[in-house]
């Protein structure tokens, strides 16, 4: 992490800094959580229950007693996980389908083009709900849902980058050398058609992340008694004229999540595409 932080421009702009170092902190809850919480956010305590912000209980206490703090820490580890496998589902399966079809062309080209546009027709929330309505609640469907309607993104990327590569003097001139289509595609194809995919997968992770909360506050992600962002957004909607903080303080980390994403994935498309952030 040092490393990486090294190689940053230090004329970052402050968003952008603010950004990554919410996101480390984000990153330490997900490794490590009870580094920054001591207790069991899964322990109940009625005694305490929906008690206000404190010394004791920074965040308050929900309407079990669990310490809201800790929960929100353990949960940032089931919404943060979930999204990002969801994005390397898409990026995956997308990058392969937009390599083969622009490899391929002719009548391959044409299916797979037509089945992407398919499955771009329906907004990624909905046909992640549609394929979640089919397959069952649960972490693992709810990954699969949003990775398959994250898809059309990066095939469409992938497929438009790799037929401009094609096309190119270097790849030309590389394939005039007799190369073997396995060293083109890997070495010279590849490499070049991917480049934009890792600020779009930025991008696209603060849509997961809402999606994510989105489909967990309907109960189509992880159940009960887990700690997760949107599940606890559902759980505490029903204490908002009483306890509002239940409610309100996953909404908020959900919030600057998803910004703090956003803020790093636009500074990195800019810096891609040479404008300035």
């Amino acid at each position: 992490m040092i490393a990486v932080l090294q190689r940053l421009p230090v004329a970052l702009p402050a968003a952008v800094w603010a950004a990554i170092l919410f996101l480390i902190v984000l990153s330490i809850a997900v490794i490590a959580p009870q580094w920054l919480a001591h207790s069991d956010p899964l322990l109940a305590d009625p005694v305490n229950a929906q008690l206000p912000p404190s010394a004791q209980h920074w965040l308050g206490t929900d309407q079990l007693g669990r310490d809201l703090l800790t929960r929100v820490i353990y949960g940032s580890r089931y919404s943060l996980l979930i999204s990002v496998a969801a994005m390397a589902l898409a990026v995956v399966f997308g990058t392969l389908l937009g390599l083969a079809a622009a490899l391929a062309r002719g009548v391959v080209d044409e299916l797979l083009s037509r089945a992407v546009d398919v499955i771009s027709a329906f907004p990624d929330l909905l046909l992640a709900l549609m394929l979640i309505a089919f397959t069952g609640p649960g972490t693992n469907n709810l990954i699969i849902a949003l990775g398959v309607a994250s898809v059309p993104r990066f095939a469409r990327v992938v497929r438009a980058q790799t037929y401009s590569v094609m096309t190119s003097g270097y790849v030309e001139q590389a394939r005039t050398f007799g190369l073997s289509r396995f060293t083109l595609i890997t070495r010279h194809i590849l490499p070049h058609a991917i480049a934009q995919v890792p600020a779009l997968a930025t991008l696209g992770l603060g849509t997961a992340i809402i999606g994510t909360a989105g489909l967990s506050f309907l109960g189509m992600g992880p159940q009960p008694p887990t700690a997760e962002w949107g599940l606890m957004l559902a759980e505490g909607r029903n204490y908002l004229r009483n306890a509002w903080w239940i409610a309100v303080w996953p909404g908020v980390f959900i919030t600057l999540t998803v910004i703090a994403v956003n803020t790093l994935g636009r500074y990195w498309q800019a810096r891609f595409e040479g404008r300035s952030a």
